[in-house]
């Protein structure tokens, strides 16, 4: 068995082993929350290039990603693509439905769940997960009731911290990494 990290409770690293899907809210989680329209009332959202590198790290290692969100917007389509994130829900009052619905298609647990969020809308979403995760600026209700809280702030690594987190805990980030470190 892998040794948790730092200041890591061994519960959310016996939790974080057992992941098979990892479920995101976009505005907040992959971005920092900011909603930038241009003059002809396009939406742009910036998405940090770690936390895609990590997404796909996970997906590789089979983790199952998928993208909740209540808003709709044309960039969160072309990143989920451009990731080959398969699973996006945009839109959606009812995360709650969507992830359960989600979870009896592919078969996996709400134990071998993690939802990630940052604000109140997200706290329905995160009951249904064994790992449920705040980013470091996420409101204090959500923090409050997260089974852990990243170190980062949404849209600056926090998905990237979780997905290590994840490989860590299945042991098997060394050898990704040794991937990257040829000597």
């Amino acid at each position: 068995m892998n040794v948790a990290p730092g200041d890591m409770s061994q519960e959310i690293w016996r939790r974080a082993a057992l992941i098979k899907l990892l479920a995101l809210d976009v505005d907040g989680v992959l971005t920092d929350g900011s909603i930038i329209y241009t003059d002809a009332g396009e939406e742009i959202k910036c998405f940090h290039v770690r936390d895609g590198h990590g997404i796909r790290l996970v997906q590789q290692a089979g983790i199952e990603v998928a993208l909740i969100t209540g808003r709709t917007s044309a960039a969160v389509a072309h990143r989920a693509r451009n990731l080959h994130i398969a699973q996006v829900y945009q839109g959606i009052r009812d995360k709650v439905g969507v992830l359960t619905s989600l979870q009896a298609t592919l078969g996996i647990t709400p134990e071998e769940t993690a939802v990630v969020g940052d604000d109140l809308v997200d706290l329905a979403l995160m009951r249904q997960a064994g790992l449920a995760v705040a980013v470091a600026d996420a409101a204090n209700e959500v923090k409050e009731r997260a089974h852990w809280v990243t170190s980062l702030p949404g849209g600056r690594g926090a998905v990237r911290e979780v997905c290590e987190t994840l490989l860590k805990a299945r042991g098997i980030w060394e050898d990704l990494f040794q991937r990257y470190w040829v000597e």
